[in-house]
């Protein structure tokens, strides 16, 4: 399919054009059927079309579709931030800014991180990704496609390997790293910040190693740093809980919101301790779409809908079912390797054969993939990982479908 108008650099990883969709199920505009185990990249934990979303949206556009909340307040941007004090389990009062997107987000976090500790410098890690804007490119861990051609960045951002049960970093090299970094590369006292992912998405669904995350608090505590903790994807349930930091014992200074946020509505957010939340000069911050009345109604609702026992069924019930699916395909074809993440946030390495590469292999499932009627999307540096992001209220039935067409889309490409 050609998309003509549309810049040639929009990378388009499948060449259709959907038409609608029903929880975990899309129709393009041919009327053929797909399970969609890419839910908008991470944006659709609820699935397409969530009654109470819908619900609460269209309400909500009857009454006011649009206030710019720093020329006038409107009670939904409050309502959210409220709500966020309630469902982000951290010990401390919550600050929050909403935000267009994660790239803002990110980009307002280091804004309040330099405001609040006079400092510029940004460590962040190999493999990271944390959005498409100058700043937040310089953070990304990988120069492909995002940094080509662009010249000098934003910054001084420096990066270390990441350290998971997912690779092969240990948290001992990883704090050599740093160790190393402090002695050759920077002061501490010019260190504004830390960001990290809690689980990488494209990086390949790893999950940090919780004593590293541990040593990055103590750090960040010892000398004054922000640690910032990007859960753009992996926040709202996606690994079972409510943000995966959690997984880690660890609370972030500073956290990033987005995707699953408000159910497919434009919505996102940087929230943290006053101290760095309210660092800069009244007027610092704001932003003339940030907290949209409609958003923000879908972010309430959503918020209300993830409870924790209800996060928590909804990923034993995918992950129990991805990780039989992956043994069993791991024993049937010889290019699919590792399970990466934790919960519903899982990723199948394919590796390299004689034959092809790992990126190949994949590659060739996403075509095989689309044909046989499930969607599928990759991630990682070399592009070999299959992340699965079916939205965690898919029904079981199709669910297990969608892995029926995923696995008989992998025997298409074995002799």
């Amino acid at each position: 399919m050609d998309f003509p108008h549309v810049s040639a650099s929009l990378g388009i990883v499948h060449p259709l054009c959907v038409e609608h969709g029903r929880n975990a199920e899309l129709w393009d505009e041919d009327g053929r059927h797909y399970v969609d185990f890419i839910g908008g990249i991470g944006v659709l934990n609820l699935g397409h079309g969530h009654p109470a979303v819908v619900e609460a949206v269209k309400a909500q556009v009857d009454r006011l579709m649009h206030s710019a909340f720093n020329a006038l307040p409107h009670r939904g941007y409050l309502e959210v931030a409220q709500a966020l004090d309630a469902f982000v389990p951290v010990s401390y009062p919550l600050s929050c800014m909403l935000t267009n997107c994660g790239a803002e987000a990110t980009e307002n976090a280091l804004k309040v991180a330099r405001a609040a500790t006079g400092r510029q410098a940004v460590i962040a890690f190999d493999d990271g990704f944390h959005g498409r804007t100058l700043a937040a490119l310089n953070l990304n861990g990988k120069v492909k496609p995002y940094k080509t051609g662009l010249g000098s960045l934003p910054g001084p951002v420096y990066h270390l390997p990441f350290p998971s049960r997912d690779n092969d970093v240990s948290t001992e090299q990883a704090i050599h790293a740093l160790d190393r970094l402090l002695e050759v590369e920077l002061p501490a006292d010019e260190i504004a910040a830390i960001i990290v992912e809690p689980v990488q998405g494209e990086g390949g669904f790893r999950l940090l190693d919780a004593t590293f995350a541990a040593h990055l608090r103590e750090f960040c505590d010892r000398h004054g740093m922000a640690l910032i903790f990007d859960e753009i994807q992996s926040g709202f349930g996606r690994t079972g809980r409510r943000f995966a930091f959690t997984h880690l014992g660890v609370e972030p200074d500073l956290l990033l919101m987005g995707k699953s946020m408000a159910a497919g509505l434009p919505l996102a957010a940087v929230a943290g301790k006053s101290r760095f939340m309210d660092a800069l000069p009244k007027g610092g911050l704001g932003g003339t779409y940030s907290g949209n009345p409609v958003a923000c109604a879908a972010a309430r609702t959503v918020m209300e809908v993830m409870s924790e026992a209800r996060l928590a069924g909804w990923s034993e019930a995918q992950e129990s079912l991805i990780v039989a699916t992956h043994a069993r395909l791991k024993e049937r074809f010889p290019m699919v390797g590792a399970l990466t993440g934790v919960g519903a946030m899982r990723g199948i390495v394919f590796n390299d054969t004689a034959g092809a590469s790992g990126a190949e292999h994949l590659a060739a499932l996403l075509a095989a993939g689309r044909e046989a009627g499930v969607l599928l999307m990759p991630s990682g540096r070399r592009r070999n990982v299959l992340r699965l992001l079916a939205p965690l209220t898919a029904e079981p039935e199709v669910l297990r479908e969608g892995m029926a067409r995923l696995e008989r889309a992998l025997a298409t490409l074995t002799p």
